[in-house]
């Protein structure tokens, strides 16, 4: 919650309880360390004049094992120009960069140290508002969840998905066809040669995943809170437009300050319903839950699972995007991108929302309209009912669990099977192929300890692989259960996030091979068919595993780390007040 200090400007806001911006407190003061701070920065070429306009930082994440950031030094440069145009001065900064491919063993291991780094860059310097470039799965978030603990003016500026691959005549996304492609290598029907040929070509430029994967999902989430200009998501990395969007966002950023518009002005309540209805209708990326509670948490508010919920059940899926549809980020630019998608589902939005244009929703959308009918379909005529993910709840996850029902079969919406059960991902990875595993198409693939505390930090293995006995069958898609994530580029009956996870005694511990475990998606069911005795026996026996760690952040994170219902922030991090209320009063 925004302190009382916090609220008249004080030691985050721009503008300061005397009425100055924060700069000027660094720059214009007459004693020693005004003389310091002055010095010091006219030896990097800034003049006096320069020295009284807005400072703004710039909050470059390039990093070259950041692919999705690559090009991040050139949109700088024009966000650069942007500022000072509008009257500031930019001076960029870096924090750490989470490459999603690269980080091992999962980049959520991360999202908390780069929110922090990004807060304390933020609150330390002598800046009066920032430009957050961000692109991969983990960096947006990270960057919002900053914002909104620092609160000075702020805005997001995303790198742009990557043009469409293409092979063969067809259009091909990462990392969508990236699953595909392994499976068929793995079920024999593809060549060596024909697996590099696709690596070769499914990622063709510059920017992030071109699916509906976390990364686009997290753009357009940033766009419909108000916290990124008007068509920012969907433009392509390559695109000229991107260049325009970082000058327009340098430009804004400047104006954010002079009329003193925070982060907590705009990520209102309201406008998180919008961005989870966007999310809704798009079929978004399950990892956006994870994020959007850890970012209303950093606001001061809870956003319990049931949220999610209602509004999935009340908003047409529209949005004709892989991994849920046919078309890809590139065809979403040209139809019209958010703002286009937000226009269909004014009815569905808040509309009298702050935005970084300084003006509303309602007014950033008077001139959007849909160019591509199959790509953007109306509210009336939809793709689906109801949107993308929908949350689970049953005795093998009381706090809940989710599934993206637009990328399920059909045939798997409501089913009953036994359970094949992995220990850990360890145990996952050596058996899975055994041509002796006792599993058919029907069973249920059940993998523990890959949640927050057990995998280490919850990584994207809930789209566990069919097995290879099962893959050669013909069988493409089984119901498959987790405390793991998933990729926002994964599709197949996919249960993930189950809360509490196996690793703290969550029932998703006690499952044995052969438990019958029933599915029904349409009453929001996940029932393991045991009974609580027989549970209460299991939980007897049962044994906490060990931490992976025993030392460093890893330590830090496995013992602080909330679970997945709870965003997986860390618990000291939440307003004091709000992790009273969720914690108990010891905030433990």
């Amino acid at each position: 919650m925004a302190t009382k200090e916090d609220e008249q400007g004080g030691r985050n806001g721009a503008v300061q309880a005397d009425g100055r911006l924060k700069s000027e407190k660094y720059f214009q003061e007459k004693d020693l360390w005004g003389f310091i701070h002055r010095s010091f920065t006219k030896s990097m070429g800034y003049t006096e004049e320069d020295l009284r306009k807005p400072v703004i930082g710039i909050c470059n994440t390039f990093s070259e094992l950041n692919k999705c950031h690559s090009h991040f030094n050139e949109l700088v440069d024009y966000v650069k120009r942007g500022v000072w145009q509008a009257g500031g001065v930019p001076m960029e900064f870096p924090t750490i960069s989470i490459g999603e491919p690269y980080i091992k063993p999962t980049s959520m291991l991360l999202r908390n140290l780069m929110a922090m780094d990004t807060e304390e860059m933020m609150r330390a310097h002598p800046i009066d508002g920032v430009v957050l470039l961000g692109g991969c799965d983990k960096t947006v978030p990270a960057q919002l969840m900053a914002a909104a603990s620092v609160n000075i003016p702020a805005i997001v500026l995303t790198g742009g998905p990557m043009l469409n691959g293409r092979k063969n005549g067809r259009s091909l996304g990462a990392c969508t066809d990236c699953y595909g492609f392994t499976l068929e290598h793995k079920a024999g029907n593809i060549t060596d040669e024909e697996l590099a040929s696709a690596e070769n070509s499914v990622c063709r430029s510059d920017g992030h995943c071109q699916v509906m994967g976390t990364a686009s999902t997290m753009a357009s989430i940033a766009e419909a809170l108000g916290m990124a200009l008007p068509g920012c998501a969907a433009i392509p990395a390559p695109d000229s437009r991107r260049r325009h969007m970082a000058e327009r966002t340098g430009k804004m950023i400047v104006e954010l300050v002079r009329r003193d518009i925070r982060p907590r002005e705009i990520m209102t309540e309201a406008a998180l319903e919008n961005a989870i209805t966007v999310t809704m209708a798009s079929g978004g990326s399950t990892n956006a839950i994870i994020h959007l509670v850890a970012l209303s948490q950093r606001l001061g508010r809870k956003l319990p699972l049931e949220v999610f919920d209602a509004i999935s059940s009340r908003t047409p899926f529209i949005l004709n995007l892989r991994p849920s549809g046919k078309y890809q980020m590139e065809e979403y630019f040209e139809a019209g991108g958010v703002p286009a998608l937000m226009k269909e589902l004014e009815s569905h939005l808040h509309l009298d929302c702050l935005t970084v244009t300084g003006g509303t929703v309602r007014d950033n959308l008077r001139g959007a309209e849909t160019l591509d009918r199959d790509v953007i379909r109306t509210a009336a005529e939809p793709l689906g009912s109801q949107g993308g993910v929908v949350v689970l709840r049953g005795n093998l996850a009381p706090n809940g669990s989710l599934i993206k029902q637009t990328a399920v079969s059909e045939h798997l919406k409501r089913h009953t099977g036994r359970a094949v059960v992995f220990e850990s991902p360890a145990d996952m990875e050596a058996r899975i192929d055994d041509p002796e595993l006792d599993v058919d198409e029907n069973s249920v693939l059940v993998l523990k300890n890959a949640g927050p505390k057990g995998a280490p930090a919850m990584p994207e293995i809930g789209q566990i692989p069919i097995p290879k006995k099962l893959l050669v069958q013909g069988v493409r898609d089984m119901v498959r259960i987790s405390d793991a994530r998933i990729s926002g580029t994964s599709y197949g009956a996919l249960i993930v996030h189950a809360a509490p996870e196996a690793a703290v005694g969550g029932n998703l511990a006690l499952v044995q091979d052969g438990d019958e475990i029933e599915l029904d998606i349409a009453a929001r069911r996940l029932e393991l068919k045991v009974s609580d005795a027989e549970l209460a026996e299991r939980r007897k026996r049962w044994q906490a595993p060990q931490s992976h760690y025993d030392r460093g952040y890893g330590l830090l994170f496995h013992e602080r780390v909330l679970q997945a219902d709870l965003g997986c922030d860390f618990d000291f991090l939440l307003p004091k007040e709000l992790r009273e209320e969720l914690l108990g009063a010891g905030g433990e």
